[in-house]
């Protein structure tokens, strides 16, 4: 079964790294830049989950969220938010279901996601990616080539994944740090550097993981 989210989030970079993220994971995604947007969206999909930044142009999510819910709206939702007082994170979790912080962590949103999902009654079932003798369980967040275990960080472990659920296309520096950091750290940041020559280390002499010049990196 293919889970459905919705993403509204109005700063470009972050709804293109949060889309990145989810597909990769293996949901399928629509994003929206503001309110009437995600109105439209959720008039013509069904949705198993939506992720909403709080503050909006065009007004609060929060605000939109509780409308809805009062007209009987089910699907879950996840709050993404730079407030965070006791008042905002309750006020958020009152409206909807869970209420994330910024900056935050991808692998912490993917996992609030499939938690939401099934708190709805979606069955999330995520998948095994392949490429060639490299075999990565989305589920377990393990990797191994030709058959053999390899010792990931997290952030390793995400990097590749993005880089193979890519399907052989390049993937940015600029969306690979955004993704797996955080839209704080700077693109000409070395953190992604340092993290490929680890991943090359342990991935073993028959390099996979390439540099695409002037773009960023992919797996061939």
């Amino acid at each position: 079964m293919v889970v459905r989210i919705l993403v509204t989030e109005d700063d470009e970079n972050l709804r293109i790294a949060v889309d990145g993220a989810l597909r990769g994971a293996g949901y399928a995604v629509d994003t929206a830049a503001d309110l009437p947007e995600a109105d439209e969206a959720l008039s013509v999909n069904a949705y198993d989950g939506a992720v909403f930044d709080r503050m909006l142009p065009g007004g609060d999510a929060l605000a939109y969220v509780i409308e809805r819910r009062r007209g009987g709206w089910p699907v879950p939702v996840l709050f993404l938010t730079a407030r965070d007082t006791v008042r905002d994170r309750t006020d958020g979790l009152r409206a909807g279901d869970d209420y994330l912080v910024k900056p935050f962590a991808m692998a912490e949103l993917l996992v609030r996601v499939g938690a939401l999902c099934r708190r709805g009654g979606t069955t999330v079932t995520l998948p095994v990616l392949r490429h060639g003798d490299l075999e990565l369980d989305t589920g377990r967040h393990e990797a191994r080539r030709a058959g053999t275990l390899l010792i990931l960080t997290a952030k390793e472990f995400q990097v590749l994944h993005r880089l193979v659920a890519a399907a052989g296309e390049p993937v940015t520096r600029r969306d690979l740090i955004a993704e797996v950091w955080d839209e704080y750290v700077p693109p000409n940041s070395n953190v992604l550097d340092v993290l490929i020559a680890q991943l090359r280390r342990k991935l073993g002499p028959r390099q996979i993981l390439h540099t695409v010049r002037g773009v960023g990196y992919m797996i061939r």
